[in-house]
């Protein structure tokens, strides 16, 4: 498998962290911040460039060698899944998850960094789940999701949600959502 390359996903995730970051930075500079999934280190990049401290900087990859890289980069980065090996709590979480419904004719080494499970939705609602459990008081979640997976009722799961940003590509609409626990 080779580190997730930045795409269309990638760079509307990074739209809007450059959007919401610096307001949220004025309000709390001492800001904690992880990254689930954090691949190629794109995000890590921008909030650093945006203001957030480094050492406030935490991400996780299921892939070693994503892992590696961020820390060659000089970020902070542990393997994990999910929150499997996650200890803290912080006050905005992100992550850009697999998304896409299970397809056979996708390859398998590009499954782990594309394919969400059958609907697309299993990783997103076991992130969900756990996420509650390492986010600040006002913390807030930024959470990519695609129109070809099972659509996800946040309010059912404690969130409330905020479409923050939305991009229509010529097969599926990739939408980024702020959660907080209700």
């Amino acid at each position: 498998m080779t580190i997730y390359q930045p795409a269309e996903d990638s760079y509307l995730m990074s739209r809007i962290l450059k959007e919401k970051i610096p307001n949220l930075l004025q309000k709390n500079s001492d800001l904690t911040f992880l990254e689930i999934g954090a691949g190629s280190g794109i995000h890590l990049e921008t909030v650093k460039n945006l203001g957030i401290k480094i050492e406030n900087i935490f991400s996780s990859d299921i892939d070693k060698k994503s892992v590696a890289y961020c820390n060659l980069l000089g970020y902070n980065c542990i393997y994990s899944d999910l929150f499997e090996n996650i200890s803290n709590k912080y006050n905005i979480i992100i992550f850009n998850p697999p998304y896409l419904p299970e397809d056979s004719r996708e390859p398998k080494e590009s499954r782990l960094a594309t394919t969400g499970g059958k609907k697309g939705d299993e990783i997103i609602l076991k992130f969900l789940e756990q996420a509650k459990g390492y986010l600040e008081v006002n913390g807030l979640i930024f959470l990519i999701t695609s129109s070809l997976a099972e659509n996800i009722d946040f309010g059912k799961l404690g969130y409330s949600s905020k479409e923050v940003g939305c991009e229509n590509l010529f097969f599926e609409r990739l939408c980024i959502w702020e959660l907080k626990i209700i």
